[in-house]
């Protein structure tokens, strides 16, 4: 059985990473950036990889049947939709647009289609994640009352001055950057928010975009989701927690410059008191773009709707888009 060909389409640190995540049972057949030397650059780690500087030459190639999408956001609706009207299967890493708008035309027209779109949201797949959410599913906290989340890096010099700080490219600041995971991981745990408050501002950086984002999401149920994410965290930080009316679950680190990635189960006892506490510990590599990849191909093997859609994406955005216009700024206008 023939292999799958995968297409990457940037080829920066993202795309290098989503590279180096492809099982062996696809091959990577081209690599494009509008920086032929970076594509070339990538491209000769692999065996039989072609390098292009032209996204669409690239995608209409016969033997391309998945693209990987890891750009800045200003393109990212454009490139989906070409790749989609060729019947292309398409990853496109978070949050898939700059704005929730540009994604409607491409849902629309994806009923009509065979083709699988899944979002970057390769946070699902951390272990301490996965499993904090299987001990809640499967009703280890009892009801669930609220999720707070904290996710946070300190920046680096000359951070403003990146494409990130630019609205045009990046569609905004934190809130679209790491915001979207946290909403992402809240709308799993929780499901949809009906009410939607927050503040975004820019304390410190000097650029355009927000440094800080701050949301109160309500579920129809009136359950919560705190969140704060922040480029002024000075020691990068993710810390995310589940509370039900039986116990707590704690998520701490992503590894790396993270720290090592920890699930701590408090389980509250009948006379209450200190809790009975439970920790794992996850020390090994980064595997969530591996396993997120593998997910969908089993997507396409099934034909079946990816878990983090491009409605997910939409809803994320949504929520982005509101905070970031009632905080003054006008990335969607």
């Amino acid at each position: 059985m023939q292999k799958l060909g995968v297409g990457i389409i940037g080829c920066g640190l993202i795309g290098k990473k989503r590279a180096q995540s492809l099982p062996d049972s696809v091959r990577l057949f081209g690599c494009m950036d509008k920086d032929l030397t970076r594509a070339e650059q990538l491209a000769q780690q692999y065996s039989d990889c072609v390098a292009w500087d032209d996204a669409e030459a690239m995608v209409r190639h016969p033997d391309i049947d998945i693209v990987i999408l890891a750009t800045p956001l200003d393109v990212t609706a454009q490139l989906i939709m070409q790749a989609v009207k060729l019947g292309k299967h398409v990853l496109v890493e978070k949050p898939a647009a700059r704005n929730a708008a540009e994604l409607e035309t491409i849902l629309e027209l994806l009923p009509k289609t065979d083709v699988c779109v899944r979002v970057g949201f390769n946070h699902r797949y951390h272990p301490a994640i996965l499993k904090a959410c299987e001990m809640a599913r499967a009703g280890e906290l009892g009801e669930l009352m609220f999720v707070r989340g904290r996710y946070g890096h300190g920046g680096r010099v000359g951070y403003d001055k990146e494409w990130r700080a630019n609205p045009v490219l990046s569609g905004g600041g934190e809130l679209i950057d790491q915001g979207v995971h946290l909403i992402d991981l809240a709308r799993v745990i929780l499901g949809d928010f009906v009410d939607v408050q927050g503040f975004a501002k820019t304390f410190y950086w000097d650029m355009p975009v927000d440094d800080n984002g701050f949301m109160l999401l309500k579920t129809a149920a009136q359950q919560v989701a705190f969140l704060h994410v922040s480029c002024t965290e000075w020691k990068n930080l993710f810390c995310l927690e589940i509370y039900g009316k039986n116990g707590k679950l704690q998520i701490d680190g992503l590894g790396g410059s993270y720290g090592t990635e920890r699930l701590s189960y408090y389980k509250m006892l009948p006379e209450m008191g200190p809790p009975e506490t439970t920790i794992w510990e996850y020390p090994g590599g980064d595997q969530s773009w591996r396993l997120e990849f593998l997910d969908f191909l089993k997507d396409i093997e099934q034909k079946r709707q990816p878990s983090a859609s491009l409605y997910d994406a939409h809803a994320a955005l949504t929520i982005v888009d509101t905070i970031c216009k009632e905080s003054g700024y006008d990335y969607c206008a």
